[in-house]
């Protein structure tokens, strides 16, 4: 069963600009992609953002993965002779 990230990720207008944010927090995914992007353990994220969990960084991955397969064209299946 794929992780259920959609509870650690909301969006709102007065919020960051309706940025993507973490629930309860003002860390946009922006930031944590970033932060993972850069070489940061997800222990380091968690010290420099108190306010995380490590269920709300994984939240943000599952994120980003299910992002990038709607946007990936899909490859041509090869047909076998």
């Amino acid at each position: 069963m794929p992780f259920n990230y959609r509870p650690y990720i909301v969006s709102s207008a007065d919020i960051c600009g309706g940025e993507l944010v973490i629930a309860g927090t003002r860390v946009t995914l922006r930031t944590v992609l970033a932060s993972l992007a850069e070489g940061m353990s997800v222990e380091e994220i968690l010290a420099d953002f108190p306010s995380l969990t490590a269920e709300s960084v994984k939240a943000v991955l599952a994120f980003a993965a299910v992002s990038a397969e709607e946007d990936l064209p899909m490859p041509a299946i090869p047909v076998l002779a």
